[in-house]
């Protein structure tokens, strides 16, 4: 294998972003009783205050149709398919993938063996078989009652009543019920630990099924979390009933929602049925989470925090999620493998922000980081749907942006990707991609929040042109890499651009992306690596804020059956980011990885720049 100029990884720095200001306390227009929430404050840590205060003050956009929504419980069942993204292009002879009808074709989840070892939770996630025959087609009801969705962090005493009595009530449910909160929860450590398996021609079952690492992800997610939502809006009566969403991407919601956390001098917090347990006790409110979450702790001022989540959110909403693909993640089709069907893609929302709060959550005292920080056992957690409806509402906020490529997959074999799910009447029904595009005809909608990250472009730190005609002899070039290479350590490879000087149509029309194809990784590890580009020589860049940071790649543990090692890849917009460190007249740039956590035998077999056609 080829050497490549390598150093010890540094430990995070602090750095001071100048991105926001005084209005962190922040609340839109709500009824005047909202006393659920943490305040949140940084003026304990006395530093200085940042600069552009109107990056707080950017309303979200119109609302705007919704991409197709898939739920997690109907992928448990039956799946449509995904392209293999090795070419990311659509195959002729493609179908949906569909796991079997009968529910009862499920075996034991598989998380690892030190996970089956030391697991507080069960592995046994199977949902129960009520009768006999072919899930139900489910339909849309028409005229719904519109639900919408508050952000946890404003939700007044009375809804707080309410969401409390419709978990408490999911919670008494016999757990041979599939509407019961431990069915709901082990949804997730079924299709996420290799439960289920791809309906084959002669009807039998073939290769699992995932619903994590490609284009899967945010359909099923909208599907699984549509269900759980009825669920409790029939428990309580209510059909106008709608779940939270803990909006972490703003200021304002950077902190785990206080109604998940009372105050255990007012409030026995094991009879409060959003309670759990498995949190990180040094992550609690008034802690800002740390979307960029690499596994440890930072140790950045909260404002610093602050601006480093802002920068990573615009990252993985607008400079890197440019197409489709890029956003949503890879193809995967009827017969592909997905622990090494090729490279399956993984999106940018979901290798970025999703992983980190995942994590960041999950309880590291655990061997496993249970709940919220490995798949298997994340859904115990009632913080975990707040969690992905945050998740699902970017999808909703990146089709309203108004940009260029940024809209739903079309191809059939995404559009006719299906799961099976219990409903609110305990019925089975199977359920499509195509059907959950638009939030409108699902009944739900979110309450409108700020999303100051829109406007949250990098600032260069330092003008350094030419870095990588400096770094020429001293660091290899792509052409000359040996691959596989292994990236235990830090490692910089000189990479060839495809073309130069593009003009401004040009590069709406084609976006410059790195790829890093091939990452093999042991998935019983939380694994993660950064990626920079022409940055300093002597040490990268150390967060999300630098505009050197091209982004993350990033996985919860997710085992399969009798395999360790999983096959995905990444991709990282470059347009902005060369326009940013004015390198887009030199002719190769200075690529540098460094792991961050899980990468002691990962591998990349491949990285080049392309220039990716945008419609």
């Amino acid at each position: 294998m080829a050497s490549f100029t390598s150093a010890a990884v540094a430990p995070p720095a602090t750095t001071t972003t100048t991105l926001l200001s005084k209005t962190l306390s922040h609340r839109s227009n709500t009824n005047a009783n909202q006393t659920h929430r943490f305040k949140l404050s940084c003026n304990a840590h006395n530093h200085k205050t940042l600069k552009n205060p109107q990056t707080l003050i950017n309303p979200t956009p119109k609302t705007s149709p919704d991409i197709q929504t898939l739920d997690r419980r109907n992928l448990l069942l039956g799946i449509g398919g995904l392209y293999g993204a090795t070419n990311y292009l659509p195959s002729a002879f493609a179908t949906p993938i569909t796991a079997p009808d009968n529910i009862s074709d499920c075996i034991a989840a598989n998380a690892g063996i030190s996970d089956k070892k030391d697991a507080a939770r069960t592995l046994a996630c199977c949902p129960p078989v009520l009768s006999e025959g072919a899930p139900k087609r489910f339909v849309l009801p028409k005229g719904p009652v519109t639900r919408v969705r508050p952000a946890a962090q404003r939700v007044t005493d009375e809804y707080l009543a309410k969401y409390k009595e419709a978990l408490r009530k999911m919670r008494d449910l016999p757990d041979d019920d599939p509407r019961s909160f431990k069915q709901q929860a082990m949804i997730h450590c079924a299709y996420c630990n290799g439960s289920y398996r791809q309906k084959g021609e002669d009807g039998k079952p073939r290769k699992e099924i995932q619903i994590h690492n490609s284009w899967l992800f945010f359909p099923f997610h909208r599907w699984y979390l549509y269900f759980y939502e009825r669920i409790l809006g029939k428990l309580i009566d209510d059909p106008s009933f709608a779940i939270p969403y803990w909006n972490w991407d703003s200021p304002t919601g950077m902190t785990i929602p206080a109604m998940f956390e009372p105050d255990p001098a007012k409030e026995n917090p094991r009879r409060n049925p959003i309670f759990n347990a498995y949190r990180d006790a040094n992550h609690l409110p008034p802690v800002v989470v740390d979307i960029d979450y690499n596994g440890t702790e930072r140790g950045a001022p909260c404002i610093d925090q602050i601006g480093i989540n802002l920068a990573a959110m615009y990252k993985q909403m607008i400079s890197n999620a440019t197409d489709p693909i890029s956003f949503f993640g890879g193809m995967y089709k009827a017969g592909d493998d997905p622990i090494n069907m090729g490279s399956p893609l993984i999106g940018t929302i979901e290798s970025g922000c999703h992983t980190a709060v995942h994590r960041w959550v999950g309880n590291s005292r655990m061997p496993n980081n249970e709940d919220m920080g490995n798949f298997y056992s994340a859904g115990y957690d009632p913080i975990f749907y707040v969690h992905h409806a945050n998740v699902d509402r970017m999808w909703k906020i990146w089709k309203g942006l108004g940009i260029k490529g940024h809209h739903d997959p079309t191809d059939e074999d995404w559009l006719e990707a299906s799961y099976v799910f219990y409903d609110e009447n305990k019925q089975l029904v199977r359920v499509y991609n195509k059907d959950c595009v638009d939030t409108e005809p699902m009944g739900y909608e979110y309450e409108a929040s700020r999303i100051p990250w829109s406007r949250n472009r990098p600032i260069p730190r330092t003008k350094k042109p030419k870095i990588a005609a400096r770094s020429a002899g001293r660091v290899i070039k792509v052409e000359d890499v040996k691959f596989p290479m292994k990236i235990d350590r830090i490692v910089k490879v000189l990479v060839k651009r495809p073309a130069l000087k593009r003009s401004k149509e040009e590069k709406e029309n084609a976006k410059e992306i790195l790829f890093i194809d091939g990452i093999h990784f042991d998935s019983e590890r939380f694994v993660k690596f950064d990626v920079y580009v022409d940055d300093k020589d002597d040490e990268p860049a150390t967060t999300a804020a630098e505009s050197e940071f091209a982004g993350s790649f990033a996985q919860l543990p997710h085992n399969h059956t009798d395999k360790m090692f999983v096959t995905s890849a990444a991709r990282f917009g470059l347009t902005e980011l060369l326009e940013d460190i004015e390198a887009e007249d030199d002719d190769s740039v200075l690529v540098t990885i460094v792991p961050r956590a899980g990468c002691h035998d990962t591998i990349i077999s491949n990285m080049k720049i392309e220039l990716m056609p945008i419609d």
